[in-house]
């Protein structure tokens, strides 16, 4: 029995690692699997029964019991009592299992070009720059180290406990609002200044999928579409994916400038204007309450939309931050995006848009095509946290580290760069507007810098005629990273002036 082909083929292609995180018994069902799957073990196949099978792969008889009962609970084998183990093919095969053994060469070959026309599009190119360097800058993320991991697994395991949940995932429609909903509403109305309900508001996986529903409802082929000059690259992706035709509006130490609009645009042919009002993306310019105030009032009298993206309301450091243009908006001309829980780990972040009745229900019709479920326990463990106070301690224990690091990068920058570069502290965030003088090429400075190990990816290089300057995150990095990061920078600036 033991020359038996079938168990020289078990021998020959099952390979698993006792050390691996998978369980031994897993790793060779997959194996198993994939060999069916390849058309090596056929139908009706016997295989050994499971006092050899363990001596062939010298495992525990137990474990080859339990790789038996994998293989038959998802209907690859069918154990028959007194007769064997045979081989079962389902007749609708599920997706085929890489395996972790290297012995079977690839029979097929996956087609890397369609047999079909389709139009391709620039804008839905990758932007992600992949490297190997060991310090990376990026345009003002969170560090995800202040993170309690500890305290994210308890949350997270309370969650999954909950009774409530199992209901929640059964159920076909929805008839009320949710709990995550209520909480999130009134936590809004507690640190935005907002008096709205439920009805005025959805959530979502990011901001960026918040903005892509809205310019879906909003924005049609050859719509114009105004943003700030060099202005936020993701936006604009998702502006021209919908069709629209941007055009820029110069950005001041004020902000975006409305005088601009009312002189270079006429009644009824803008369909929005995409801001970031506490802190402009990239430059950090605050828009500041006179051009508030000018904006809302364009806005209505040239019946245009105002996309308000407050992206980095949470990080603010001197005073307090401005209440959103959303929050004074009595004609229900502003679309107001946010992020909350950018002091917890990516996963559990969510983005939202607070606007007018009418347009949250055809957004939630929208997202309901994209993303019917959601995610339950995401918005279980929101609720608790919002409804705990917890999200509003993290948020203020990370604060004071962000605003230790803002003020370790300014210094770095007067130290090391003294007179050639020029920035503004911001009052928030977690990036630096840092310009070059005199200007350099900075796809070269990016090029230097990466000899060093550092990546500079391009997308927060902002060069043309009248500017040349990077946003420069300082969020992700400690004191002791943000030294070595901005000293290297220096040595590839110094490479490039030379």
């Amino acid at each position: 029995m033991k020359d038996s082909p079938v168990n020289s083929l078990l021998k020959e292609f099952i390979q698993f690692e006792k050390r691996s995180s998978t369980s031994v018994y897993i790793q060779i069902s997959q194996q198993i699997i994939n060999a069916i799957q390849r058309g090596y073990l056929t139908s009706g196949t016997a295989l050994p029964g499971t006092r050899i099978f363990g001596q062939l792969l010298q495992i525990h008889r137990n474990t080859a019991v339990a790789v038996y009962e994998e293989l038959a609970a998802q209907g690859w084998v069918e154990i028959i009592a007194n007769k064997g183990t045979f081989i079962l093919v389902p007749e609708q095969k599920t997706a085929s299992i890489k395996a972790s053994s290297n012995q079977i060469d690839a029979i097929n070959t996956y087609s890397k070009t369609t047999g079909f026309p389709f139009q391709t599009s620039f804008h839905l190119s990758s932007t992600q720059e992949m490297s190997e360097a060991k310090f990376n800058i990026n345009d003002g993320q969170p560090d995800l180290r202040l993170h309690p991991i500890h305290e994210f697994s308890k949350w997270f395991s309370a969650s999954m406990k909950r009774k409530t949940l199992l209901s929640k995932w059964s159920q076909t429609s929805k008839i009320k609002n949710s709990v995550f909903e209520n909480q999130l509403c009134n936590y809004l109305n507690a640190t935005r200044g907002f008096y709205i309900q439920p009805t005025n508001l959805i959530s979502t996986r990011s901001t960026e999928m918040s903005l892509y529903i809205i310019s879906q409802l909003l924005i049609r082929k050859k719509d114009l579409v105004l943003v700030g000059h060099l202005s936020n690259y993701a936006a604009n992706m998702i502006f021209q994916e919908s069709g629209a035709s941007i055009q820029t509006i110069p950005v001041d130490e004020y902000g975006l400038d409305i005088d601009y609009i009312r002189t270079h645009y006429t009644k009824g042919t803008i369909r929005c204007v995409y801001i970031c009002t506490n802190r402009d993306y990239p430059t950090t310019a605050s828009l500041s309450v006179e051009r508030r105030l000018k904006l809302l009032e364009l806005a209505k009298l040239y019946q245009f939309a105002i996309i308000e993206d407050d992206y980095d309301y949470d990080f603010q450091f001197e005073g307090s931050a401005m209440l959103p243009m959303a929050s004074s908006d009595a004609n229900g001309l502003v679309i107001y995006l946010g992020k909350l829980g950018q002091s917890l780990f990516p996963s559990f972040q969510v983005g939202y848009v607070v606007a007018p009745e009418n347009l949250i229900v055809e957004a939630k019709n929208y997202l309901q095509m994209l993303d019917r479920q959601g995610d339950l326990i995401q918005e279980q463990m929101l609720s608790e946290l919002i409804s705990e106070g917890e999200i509003h301690r993290l948020l203020k224990k990370n604060i004071v580290i962000y605003k230790q690091r803002r003020d370790y990068t300014c210094e770095c920058f007067k130290r090391h760069f003294k007179e050639t570069v020029r920035f503004k502290k911001p009052t928030g965030g977690l990036a630096i507007w840092v310009e070059f003088q005199p200007s350099i090429s900075l796809i070269q400075l990016a090029e230097e810098v990466a000899k060093l190990d550092v990546l500079l990816p391009k997308t927060i290089l902002y060069q043309d005629k009248n500017t040349c300057a990077i946003r420069f995150g300082f969020g992700y990095l400690n004191e002791e990273e943000i030294e070595i990061v901005i000293s290297k920078l220096k040595l590839a600036y110094d490479t490039i002036i030379k």
